[in-house]
């Protein structure tokens, strides 16, 4: 998985009068979970642009205050006028422990139902999957070369080295759906 960096300071006062202040001054403030103890700190809003508008999943690499830490996001606070980023929790990763996250989904070929008129439908952009952090790829890729009208790839037809797949197996992640054009084509045959 692709890493980025952001550096961070650890915050010394805790609460309400102290986080609105963070805020005002374009910082963000934040927490790192599962290590050995909780850490508080803030980065600047800038740093997270990066990370959060964009499909791809990274590792984080958290500098605080000088000690780095391997993190990923697992929640994040929006603002509910504004839009802007409010918080943002960060679990702390290892090599030796599995991670859940979600990874996003990269339909790879052209679809035979495509061909003969159907739409292809991406019904789930991200997959959730639980996995040590090196074996985690940057993307599910899922072969639709031979996807047919009407037909559609389920969890449980996928199968993917060193990681589990949460989703339930029955719900589909893509589809070929009839066109009107498509179903009058089927009808004169």
């Amino acid at each position: 998985m692709q890493t980025i960096e952001i550096k961070a300071a650890k915050r010394e006062n805790l609460g309400k009068a102290a986080t609105r202040e963070l805020r005002k001054s374009g910082k963000v403030p934040s927490v790192l979970y599962g290590g050995k103890e909780n850490i508080h700190f803030s980065a600047e809003d800038n740093e997270y642009r990066k990370l959060l508008y964009t499909p791809n999943v990274y590792i984080v690499n958290l500098n605080i205050d000088g000690t780095n830490y391997s993190a990923i996001i697992k929640d994040k606070q929006f603002h509910p006028v504004s839009g802007d980023l409010i918080h943002i929790d960060f679990l702390q990763v290892f090599e030796d422990k599995p991670v859940v996250i979600e990874l996003p989904v990269k339909l790879v070929g052209l679809a035979e139902g495509v061909k003969a008129g159907g739409k292809l439908s991406l019904e789930q952009r991200k997959l959730k999957v639980k996995g040590l952090i090196k074996n985690l790829p940057d993307v599910l890729e899922v072969d639709i070369t031979n996807l047919g009208l009407g037909k559609g790839v389920q969890v449980g037809e996928l199968n993917y080295e060193g990681i589990e797949l949460l989703n339930a197996k029955n719900s589909v992640v893509a589809a070929v759906k009839l066109t009107r054009a498509a179903r009058a084509a089927q009808q004169k045959d």
